[in-house]
């Protein structure tokens, strides 16, 4: 029998043609598309350089860029691994491979095993080689030998299926490797190795014998003699042997006795010339298919993997749902978001910060898809929009598969421990773990108290300093000299400005100018900056402060607000970057000077320090849903007189995250573009209305659609049904149908749609499901909601079933955003053109249905010195009961013919607004009787229990 060549040559060039080929088709749909492989070798071994030169000339015929990083013999383990992780994190690098050997000084598994699985296209890292010789195992790559040799095998249409196979050397590199494949692939597969007695016994029956000892011609031909039908030899092996007939005094051979063998075997591959060239094209496919990964991923380095719930009936309490799911580690959920790891800091295991970063890198992707969950008018058991916007994202990332992030408010430890309870949503639809997310989650806010109570402590000192001290020593004290030498601080420099003071050498200024610079003469009268604390504690509501004997006679009526109705909190919420936030926070008026100048914190020069204490709180908090779905958790204004929506920065990271090239087709865009679903306090014309003329102008987003929930129930109280309270049995009309009242309460439902619609929007209702709701009731809902122009309403079941029961609502959210656009989109009102009255008559009559607006003399004051002030354009936010339309929390359903009070207007310069007081709105809430925190206690596991 005289044996047949495997040309592994050619097929490798076949391959690489293909590879070529392939990445061709997909570069005319995907213009971007750019398979990247990275070599890199450590010294200047020359075998090493050659093989390096062989991969890049490889890569080159495939169509496949080498991005070759050669570095310096001395370089330490460190500096190699950070280069390694570098990589690991550059999306545009597919593969990565470390030539060996490496130094003796560097440690080679620490290396190799840096590199990420997804990029580890030589197969060889612990994940890939230990998922190979799993059963059933799921390695992202096979190792380029033994998958050339296999190659090979299906290539010359050797049968491997039923076939006996054996396997000479058991290298972790490629014999045991070959043996596990070829048993995946239906084998019976023998393996020997040097120490094995009597090795030609196991070649007489052998179909396919596969020998990869590194030993030169170890394996003799004769040894095939008495394989009478023939076998299949892949020779592996590698070796140089001396040979004075060769230039080089050296010629490469196999570990097989080529020549011999080749009288008795079927087929044989050739040394040099068969495997080695199949393990380079193995390389180029593994890389092809990285990057096609990647392309699928839509830049994600992992797969998204749901979490199952275990559905109980009747719904178990949140807290108990919360503990029984176990969550994912946190950095899983950010890496399955396409958060890189150097853009990820950790807080434990459930929760973490993601760096600005992101926005950098992405900042080329179109953005997502923009859901605003909102409301109808709330009732004291609420209508369930959170517990909606973490159902609807269940439903989008672990029934649709859909890329989706919910963003959400920090909720404040106020109402954890008072009455409400928390924001985590409830049933199966909860951020988790619930505690954390109801307590500190990562300090934010009281990151806000800090730096809130730093600039109330820097207001009365300088107002006692100014009090105590003459000109001159004011002025040398708050410019002292260091080292003989006098500076002014960054902040001093622009309050310089500000005065029309052209000059940087404290020296310099005038008596005149050093007066004018160092007294704020801040009117105490007009001071609305007011010290924060996260709790509902009511006797802080008014205070006198200075009673110490230390601050001669200073006293001052003041008072604390809840951290969340700070400033601090509304700017947080609507900063576009860290240095947008140290401007904002310069800007913020905390009073005027007994000339009416407004007084700013950069007046008081604390800006600067302001902006370190919340720099960290800049930085979204990313946590989960029960089925493991990423939650942006980030930034709480007080929705009573603030924006009521988390913060901008959240939105436009999930959006980046959620979006898709530009390059891609517009077929691919839709298949994989992701949903942002984020939620505005109260109902659409509170929360709604400021998200979108306050919080859409600080962005620049706009949403696509907009979901107003609502529920049988409240709709009920709207349509003349008694009144609720939290923790009260139901009156029976809400327990039993009835269509009537149901159909009048849909009014407040109409108005809703009717407003969003204002804004060009389109709007779905989602039905909140209940359990003593009928089909008769839903329909009713339906058929009112279209009438005043939804584009959908639907019933979603999420409280009861998590995601699965939102998934008709996320299908109609889906369909709405391809049949609708907001190409239409148009504010409220205009912030150039109209007075300050314009604008809050506006709001007034045309979301609320007022007849007229009443400004009462306090409020007509503010607006005059605002608009005086400079403050005349800004947006508004009207603050009112959240219980109506009007400002009567009484008034129910859709209320008409009102007159709409003003008593008071005050500035948000900082955040980018005048906030309008329609009624008396507490700005620390009190505790009731029975607290929440009476329920709380920590178990000896240090588990907390009793929250909700």
């Amino acid at each position: 029998m005289a044996g047949q060549l495997i040309d592994g040559k050619a097929t490798a060039k076949v391959i690489r043609e293909e590879i070529s080929q392939e990445i061709t088709s997909l570069k005319e749909q995907i213009p971007t598309f750019k398979p990247n492989l990275a070599i890199i070798q450590v010294g200047t071994r020359p075998d090493s350089a050659t093989y390096v030169r062989m991969k890049c000339k490889a890569a080159e015929e495939a169509g496949i860029i080498a991005n070759f990083i050669h570095l310096e013999e001395s370089i330490t383990e460190h500096e190699l691994y950070k280069h390694v992780v570098k990589l690991n994190e550059d999306p545009e690098t597919h593969g990565i491979i470390v030539q060996l050997p490496l130094p003796s000084h560097i440690n080679e598994d620490r290396i190799t095993s840096a590199v990420l699985s997804s990029k580890d296209v030589d197969g060889f890292g612990p994940m890939n080689i230990g998922e190979l010789n799993k059963k059933n195992g799921n390695p992202d790559f096979l190792p380029c030998t033994p998958k050339g040799v296999i190659e090979l095998l299906k290539r010359f249409n050797v049968t491997i299926a039923g076939s006996k196979s054996v396997v000479v050397g058991r290298s972790d590199i490629v014999g045991s490797p070959v043996a596990e494949l070829l048993k995946s692939l239906d084998s019976t597969v023998t393996i020997t190795h040097s120490k094995t007695k009597d090795i030609p016994s196991y070649l007489k029956d052998a179909d396919i014998v596969v020998v990869a000892i590194g030993r030169p011609e170890f394996v003799k031909g004769e040894w095939f003699k008495d394989n009478k039908k023939g076998c299949v030899v892949i020779d592996v092996g590698t070796n140089y042997v001396e040979d004075s007939t060769k230039k080089s005094g050296f010629k490469c051979v196999g570990d097989v006795e080529f020549n011999e063998a080749l009288k008795y075997v079927k087929l044989i591959t050739p040394v040099p010339g068969g495997v080695g060239p199949m393990t380079v094209a193995m390389l180029m496919q593994n890389t092809l298919i990285a990057a096609k990964r990647e392309l699928a991923n839509n830049g994600k380095l992992t797969n998204f993997e749901p979490l199952k719930l275990n559905l109980l009936k009747p719904v178990p309490a949140d807290f108990e749902i919360s503990r029984a799911q176990t969550p994912k580690e946190i950095t899983q959920v950010a890496l399955e978001s396409g958060i890189l790891p150097s853009e990820f800091e950790p807080y434990g295991s459930t929760k973490g910060k993601v760096s600005l970063d992101v926005l950098d890198r992405l900042q080329d992707r179109e953005n997502g898809k923009y859901i605003l969950v909102t409301g109808i008018t709330p009732t004291p058991l609420g209508e369930g929009k959170s517990t909606t916007t973490v159902g609807l994202a269940q439903a989008f990332g672990a029934h649709l598969n859909k890329t989706v992030f919910a963003n959400v408010r920090q909720p404040s430890m106020g109402p954890s421990f008072g009455i409400k309870g928390g924001a985590a949503g409830g049933g199966y639809s909860q951020v988790i773990p619930m505690d954390d997310f109801n307590l500190h989650v990562t300090g934010d806010i009281h990151a806000i108290s800090i730096a809130n109570n730093l600039l109330a402590a820097a207001i009365d000192t300088r107002m006692f300093h100014e009090s105590t001290q003459k000109d001159g020593p004011l002025y040398k004290r708050l410019v002292p000299a260091k080292k003989g030498v006098r500076a002014f601080t960054p902040s001093m420099l622009r309050r310089l400005k500000k005065l029309g003071i052209d000059k940087t050498n404290p020296d310099d200024l005038t008596e005149e100018e050093i007066t004018r610079f160092a007294r704020l003469d801040i009117d105490p009268e007009t001071i609305t900056w007011r010290r924060v604390v996260d709790c509902n504690d009511r006797m802080l509501r008014g205070i006198t402060i200075g009673e110490a004997p230390t601050e001669r006679g200073f006293t001052r009526h003041t008072g604390f607000d809840i951290s969340v109705a700070s400033e601090c909190m509304a700017i947080l919420a609507l900063t576009n970057s860290l240095a947008d936030m140290r401007e904002r926070l310069g800007k913020i008026v905390i009073g005027a000077s007994k000339a009416g100048e407004p007084i700013t914190c950069e007046d008081i020069g604390c800006a600067g320090a302001m902006t370190a204490l919340l720099k960290d709180a800049i930085k979204p908090n990313i946590m989960q849903t029960l089925e493991g779905t990423p939650v942006f958790v980030h930034a709480g204004p007080f929705a009573n007189i603030s924006i009521g929506a988390s913060s901008v920065l959240a939105d436009k990271m999930a959006l980046k995250l959620a979006g898709v090239e530009p390059t891609l087709t517009e077929s691919l865009k839709k298949e994989r573009v992701g949903y942002v679903i984020t939620e505005a306090g109260f109902d659409f014309t509170m929360g709604g209305e400021r998200f979108i003329n306050i919080k859409c102008r600080s962005s620049g987003l706009v949403p696509d659609v907009v979901v107003i929930v609502a529920t049988v129930r409240a709709l009920k109280v709207h349509g003349g049904g008694a009144e609720v309270k939290a923790g009260a049995p139901l009156p029976a009309e809400y327990l039993t149908e009835n269509v009537d009242m149901l159909r009048k309460g849909c009014a407040n439902l109409a108005k809703h749609i009717s407003n969003a619609r204002q804004y060009n929007l389109p709007v779905i209702v989602a039905i909140n499901k209940m359990s003593t709701d009928t089909a008769a009731e839903h329909q009713v809902i339906k058929e009112e909601s279209l009438k005043a122009g939804a584009y959908d309403a639907i019933v979603s079941n999420h409280w009861e079933e998590g995601g699965l029961g939102a998934v008709d609502l996320a299908n109609g959210i889906i369909e709405a955003t391809q049949k609708t656009n907001n190409d239409d989109f148009q504010f409220l009102y205009k912030t150039e053109g109209q007075t300050v009255e314009e604008r809050i008559e506006t709001i007034a009559q045309e979301m609320y249905g007022a007849k007229d607006v009443e400004f009462l003399p306090e409020a007509q004051k503010k607006i005059e010195l605002y608009t005086k002030q400079g403050f005349g354009n800004l947006p508004i936010c009207i603050a009112k009961t959240q219980y109506s339309l009007s400002h009567d929390a009484k008034l129910k359903g859709v209320p008409t013919g009102f007159t709409f009070p003003i008593r008071d207007v005050r500035a948000s310069i900082g955040a980018g607004y005048l906030y309008a007081l329609a009624a008396e709105i507490q700005t620390i809430p009190g505790l009731p009787t029975h607290c929440g925190f009476m329920n709380i206690e920590v178990n000896d596991d240090g588990e907390i229990e009793g929250m909700f």
